[in-house]
């Protein structure tokens, strides 16, 4: 198998019960290889000119670069925010053996 590029989507959501929602629909779908849901966090941010503070729990998935759209897609069906955080971050190493079983874990 190819390996392809590996890269991270970062989102937070409302409430655990969304990130399992979208964790669950990703893995799946083949859509990313794990998804990591964390601990709630405090988000301090300005909306329609108001400072903000909002409780999220902040998502991480492991995918890879031709999964991104089908990912970002994804997100936004079930994210119930009017514009959600979705950022792609690129991978530039990390353990081999681990970088084989994320490829090995979604469709090329």
């Amino acid at each position: 198998m190819d390996n392809a590029e590996i890269i991270i989507v970062l989102t937070h959501v409302p409430d655990e019960t969304c990130a399992n929602k979208i964790a669950e629909m990703l893995i799946q779908h083949q859509l990313a290889a794990c998804v990591n849901i964390q601990s709630p966090c405090q988000s301090v941010y300005a909306w329609n000119n108001v400072v903000e503070h909002t409780t999220e729990w902040p998502v991480t998935i492991k995918t890879i670069r031709q999964k991104y759209a089908e990912v970002e897609s994804c997100i936004l069906k079930h994210h119930p925010y009017e514009l959600p955080d979705i950022l792609c971050l690129n991978v530039d190493g990390g353990l081999p053996a681990y970088l084989q079983w994320v490829n090995a874990q979604i469709p090329h």
